[in-house]
Formats: structure tokens, C-alpha cells, sequence
């Protein structure tokens, strides 16, 4: 008994003068020196990994401590992503964390021969890069952004915002490895709320801007652009013609209804990333990307610039802005 006395004693001893504490035992995997690339592929992806990074922060993983990063974003330029995956995959890092299909597209053809763990924070066509959401089959794992599955809900929104627009222009990259999938998707939701949906096709920022310059309201009632990393990166552009033309623009990420598009439902990027930092936790513990299911987004938002709706005279039903989750004005 005595004995047992003295070794109570000794731990609480320790345990009061800091010389050992349960939170540093729960923590020691994260006491080891960890390497995560980021590889982005527009500014509206950022918030993504700001989430991730700092929910790692909150689970032990400091920034220039036991994890040091490397962050990436090509900024809607193919041939600069292939070119930073490959680089990503070269450095033999612990993990690689992706933004976007594209990204994550890249990522995966790069670590093909290196299996480096590729996990996606916001994927909006996972079934490109996984064998089903139980189990991917390969190095990757991650979240689904709901982008594909929500093409229908925003296209509801847009006739609950704009009764009688009938005209639609959608912007699309026609290198976007997700082209096919919106198309699809697009034309079942059109049909449905009576849209004649026009693709404009763009392969880059110059043609973006040139395009975003011809939208005339004497050719279309809004404007709705799939979720695509080169037409959201360039999302300023056609959002100052949105304004001028007076014409509804609807936006595949919350983020760009700050950057002055009139609309948008959909997953909360940041939500995403901490999401994806439980998932980043487990595979640094040693579990494998294949052994986690593929994961939905905890939260979705519907966001309304009131500001933008008063700049092109069109008023916002009082019961949609009580639904809202953010309203700016």
C-alpha cells in the first residue's frame, strides 16, 4: 500500500509542476515533424485550407513546429497545375491536401507511382476520383462538396429569384475535367424550371474576360456558371457585367456572393476544411486513405448579396432573405 502511495504521489507530483500532462500523452503522434502540400487551384478555394489549417492547429499540429506546409494555387492555369502536382508528388511528402476536382485530378495522376496520401477538401465530382464513397480503392480520400448535387437547388433558387428570366448564359472552362458532369446535370435541372441554358466556352482568364464583356441583357435573364476553377477565379469580371446588365448572377461557391454575385446554396468551404482535418489526423496516425469512406459536408448555406439585388432593381422576397444564413447589405 505504501508503495502504491509513493507512485500517486510521484504522478501527481509531475503532473502538478508540468513535467508530464495527459494533453502532451494524447498528443505525441503530433510531436513528430509532419510535411502537408496544398495544392489550390483558384482564390475562392482558399478558405478550404484556412478551415483545415486551423482545425490541425487545434488537434496539435503547429505550423512550423510538427507540421510545416506548401501551398499552391495555379489560379485556374492547367499547364501550372500539372506542373505543381508533379513538384508536390517529387517532394515524398506525409500528405497532399487538394481544393477542387481539378486539383485533386492533378494530384492523383502525379502520386500515381509515389502513393502518396492525397486527401480532397472539396471535391464537387468525386466519382472521378474514387471507386465508390466507401471505399476509394487508391491514396485518396476525403469530402464530397455536394457541388454536383446541388445544380438542381440552385437553378430552384434562381426561379424563385427571377420568376421570369427564361435565358441562361453558363461560362464553362471546355478543359474543365468536370465539363461533362455539369452538362448533365445542368440540363436535367433546366428542363425541369423551364431555363434555355446557353455554354459559353472559355480555355482561358483573356477569353473569360473577353466573353464576360459580351453578356447583354437583350441575349439573357442571368447568368448561372457551374462550379469551375477558371470561371470562378475570374468571377470579378463577369460579376461587374452582371451589375451593369442588370442580370441575376448565381454562384456555385458561398464565397463568390461576397465578391458581388447575387446568390448562392451551397457547402460552407470552411466548414470543409476542418472537416477534412479529422481525416488528415487519421491517416498521419498510419490509417490508409482507402480504409475511409468518403465524407459529405457537414453544413450547406444559401447566402444573398442584398447589396447586388438593389444595384440591378430586382427585390428579394421577404421570406427568402428569413432563409438565408448570410445576407449582405
Amino acid at each position: 500500500m505504501s508503495y502504491l502511495k509513493t507512485f500517486k504521489g510521484i504522478v501527481a507530483a509531475l503532473l502538478g509542476s508540468g513535467g508530464l500532462s495527459l494533453g502532451a500523452a494524447a498528443n505525441v503522434q503530433a510531436q513528430k515533424n509532419f510535411s502537408i502540400g496544398s495544392l489550390n487551384t483558384a482564390d475562392q478555394f482558399v478558405n478550404s485550407f484556412e478551415g483545415f489549417r486551423a482545425r490541425m492547429t487545434e488537434l496539435g499540429y503547429r505550423d512550423g513546429q510538427n507540421v510545416r506546409y506548401q501551398y499552391y494555387n495555379s489560379r485556374g492555369n492547367d499547364e501550372l497545375l500539372k506542373t505543381l502536382a508533379q513538384k508536390l508528388a517529387h517532394d515524398k511528402l506525409d500528405l497532399i491536401v487538394t481544393s477542387s476536382t481539378s486539383a485533386t485530378v492533378a494530384a492523383a495522376k502525379a502520386t500515381e507511382d509515389t502513393r502518396t496520401p492525397v486527401l480532397f477538401l472539396s471535391a464537387g465530382n468525386p466519382q472521378k476520383l474514387v471507386k465508390n464513397f466507401t471505399s476509394s480503392g487508391n491514396n485518396l480520400t476525403g469530402i464530397s462538396s455536394g457541388s454536383l448535387d446541388l445544380m438542381g437547388k440552385r437553378m430552384e433558387l434562381l426561379r424563385e429569384i427571377a420568376p421570369r428570366a427564361s435565358r441562361v448564359a453558363m461560362p464553362v472552362d471546355v478543359n474543365s475535367v468536370n465539363l461533362a458532369a455539369n452538362d448533365q446535370e445542368v440540363a436535367e435541372a433546366a428542363g425541369r424550371f423551364g431555363f434555355r441554358v446557353t455554354e459559353l466556352k472559355v480555355a482561358s482568364s483573356e477569353e473569360l474576360e473577353k466573353l464576360a464583356a459580351g453578356l447583354k441583357r437583350k441575349n439573357f435573364d442571368a447568368i448561372f456558371p457551374p462550379a469551375d476553377s477558371l470561371v470562378s477565379n475570374g468571377i470579378d469580371a463577369i460579376a461587374k457585367v452582371a451589375v451593369a446588365e442588370r442580370l441575376p448572377l448565381i454562384s456555385s461557391l458561398l464565397v463568390l456572393v461576397k465578391r458581388g454575385a447575387l446568390a448562392s446554396y451551397a457547402a460552407d468551404y470552411s466548414d470543409l476544411g476542418s472537416q477534412g482535418a479529422a481525416l488528415a489526423d487519421k491517416i498521419l496516425r498510419g490509417a490508409r486513405p482507402a480504409s475511409l469512406p468518403i465524407e459529405r459536408p457537414r453544413k450547406f448555406k444559401l447566402a444573398i448579396n442584398l447589396k447586388t439585388a438593389k444595384s440591378i432593381d430586382l427585390r428579394i422576397a421577404k421570406e427568402l432573405l428569413l432563409r438565408a444564413d448570410d445576407v449582405i447589405d
